[in-house]
Formats: structure tokens, C-alpha cells, sequence
């Protein structure tokens, strides 16, 4: 899955790019976001272009966080479609993401001027 990276007073936002986030792309968007799990990042993932995501993809976004926590950063979600949210909450994954409606709040949470 291919994504873009932004840089706003010191939070890096990751924009996801592709529709699917599954089997098929899992395993190679956390080969490709290693550089940007970084010691110490603050991070935001911006997945409002996803529409479906499975449970290998789930498990990809999951790695991403233990990472980073690991290592003393944070990584928090927005922008979320609907049936995308809808599957965190039936999985229970909403109560360990920090998950905002816009980019702007998930910023804000860091307490980035925005």
C-alpha cells in the first residue's frame, strides 16, 4: 500500500493511499513504514481513504502501534469511513487507538498549532 508523509509541528501524518488494507498489502505497508516508526515519533495515521481493512490489516496497524510505543512514541488514527470505524468498534480495537474524526484533533492532541 503505498502512503504519503507530511511533517506539521513535529507530528508526522501518514496518508493512507490505497482503498484495501488487507492480506495482499499488510505484510509490505509495515516493511515500507519502518523509517517512519522512528524512537520517539508522534504520529498520525490518516486513513480516509480506506474502505476495507481485515484482520491481516488490523494486525499491521496493531505492529505499527507496539512499535512505537515500544520505543516511547505515540500513533494515533482519523479520518476513518464509516464501515472502517464500524469494524474497529465490533473488534474492540477503538479502545486501544486513539482514533479522531479529523486531522486537525488528532494534531491537536499533540498539542500542534494547526
Amino acid at each position: 500500500m503505498e502512503f504519503t508523509t507530511e511533517t506539521v509541528s513535529g507530528v508526522t501524518i501518514v496518508t493512507l493511499l490505497g482503498e484495501t488494507l488487507d492480506a495482499s498489502n499488510a505484510k509490505a505497508l509495515k516493511t515500507d513504514l519502518v523509517p517512519v516508526l522512528a524512537p520517539g515519533a508522534k504520529l498520525v495515521f490518516d486513513m480516509k481513504a480506506l474502505r476495507f481493512v481485515d484482520s491481516s490489516g488490523l494486525g499491521a496497524l496493531l505492529s505499527c502501534l507496539r512499535q512505537v510505543h515500544s520505543s516511547g512514541g505515540d500513533l494515533k488514527l482519523c479520518e476513518m469511513a464509516k464501515t472502517v470505524r464500524a469494524l474497529f468498534e465490533l473488534v474492540r480495537m477503538h479502545r486501544i487507538f486513539e482514533i479522531y474524526s479529523s486531522r486537525e484533533e488528532a494534531l491537536r492532541s499533540y498539542g500542534a498549532e494547526v
